[in-house]
């Protein structure tokens, strides 16, 4: 357990008003902790572009939708965003997401079958934020960009940009029941 515990951070409203809120408190929790790796969703690259810039020195994972998310063949990223990341020695990950994936999971620990998205909307109870933050961690893990034996911050949002972060100790997907969110940081209220 951390010497001090932080409160988490409500903001009024779901956005990507947020994102540059949302990147100073995960930062300064990454300094408490002495966490150096940062997981960021991104769809366009706008988010892990300015994570890549925030967050210089850290080993920052920008975790993107697989190609043909939206329309076939197409990559959401847009080019001049892949460029910043780059340059920001951001490492990029476009995978499938692991909640499509995670049936395997359940069954091996419940005994049951494609409950994938019954996951997804449980977590998505703390917020869209919470759900994507834990699925990137899964995603990232599976990828070996980061260790599960090892705290990260994940950042995720609402949509666009970035209201939501959470220190985790990141799981594989086929063990999803090992990943521990350890401290909530900030999020948007829910009403």
């Amino acid at each position: 357990m951390p010497e001090t515990i932080v409160p988490a951070v409500y903001f009024d409203r779901p956005g990507p008003q947020n994102t540059e809120r949302t990147l100073e408190i995960a930062r300064a929790r990454a300094e408490a902790l002495s966490i150096r790796t940062i997981l960021v969703a991104t769809t366009t690259g706008a988010t892990g572009a300015q994570a890549g810039s925030f967050f210089q020195g850290y080993d920052v994972v920008a975790v993107t939708h697989c190609h043909g998310f939206r329309e076939p063949d197409a990559w959401e990223v847009l080019p001049e965003h892949r460029a910043a990341m780059e340059a920001a020695g951001v490492r990029i990950l476009t995978c499938g997401h692991a909640f499509a994936g995670i049936s395997r999971a359940v069954r091996k620990k419940l005994g049951t079958y494609e409950v994938g998205e019954i996951v997804a909307f449980t977590l998505r109870i703390f917020g869209e934020g919470t759900k994507v933050a834990a699925e990137i961690a899964l995603m990232a893990a599976d990828a070996g960009l980061v260790r599960t034996d090892e705290l990260t911050i994940a950042i995720a949002g609402t949509g666009r940009g970035a209201d939501t972060a959470i220190v985790l100790r990141p799981a594989n997907t086929h063990n999803f029941f090992d990943l521990k969110i350890e401290e909530v940081l900030c999020l948007p209220y829910r009403r």
